[in-house]
């Protein structure tokens, strides 16, 4: 069983920064793949980004790459979103999940209960 809980959302004006993090619990967070996604107002969830156990392979969905970095720290049982030069279009719920090595939700187990992040333009 993993929990997930995300912080670090906000309101932030366009080209601005924000990074996420989420603090995980539970005894295999460091066994774990673990990704963001997002939802924004009646859009269905997509995924931004995904790190595997050792956290050297990465992925990114094509709107955010160059733009947004996870990591993760193993030894605090955190993953992190920095996101940079943030756009209206990224408004959305950020949520953390735990899973597979995917971009696909389905691959993920566990679900926190999101953070709201607003861009003003």
């Amino acid at each position: 069983q993993v929990q997930l809980v995300e912080s670090g959302g906000g309101l932030v004006q366009a080209g601005g920064s924000l990074r996420l993090s989420c603090v995980a619990s539970g005894p295999t967070f460091n066994n774990t793949c673990l990704a963001w996604f997002r939802q924004a107002p009646g859009k269905e969830r997509e995924f931004v980004a995904t790190i595997d156990r050792s956290g050297l392979s990465t992925y990114y969905a094509e709107s955010v790459k160059g733009r947004f970095t996870i990591s993760r720290d193993n030894a605090r049982s955190t993953v992190f979103l920095q996101m940079d030069s943030l756009q209206p279009v990224d408004t959305a719920v950020y949520y953390c999940a735990a899973g597979s090595y995917s971009g696909q939700a389905r691959a993920y187990s566990y679900w926190g209960q999101g953070t709201q992040v607003t861009v003003s333009s």
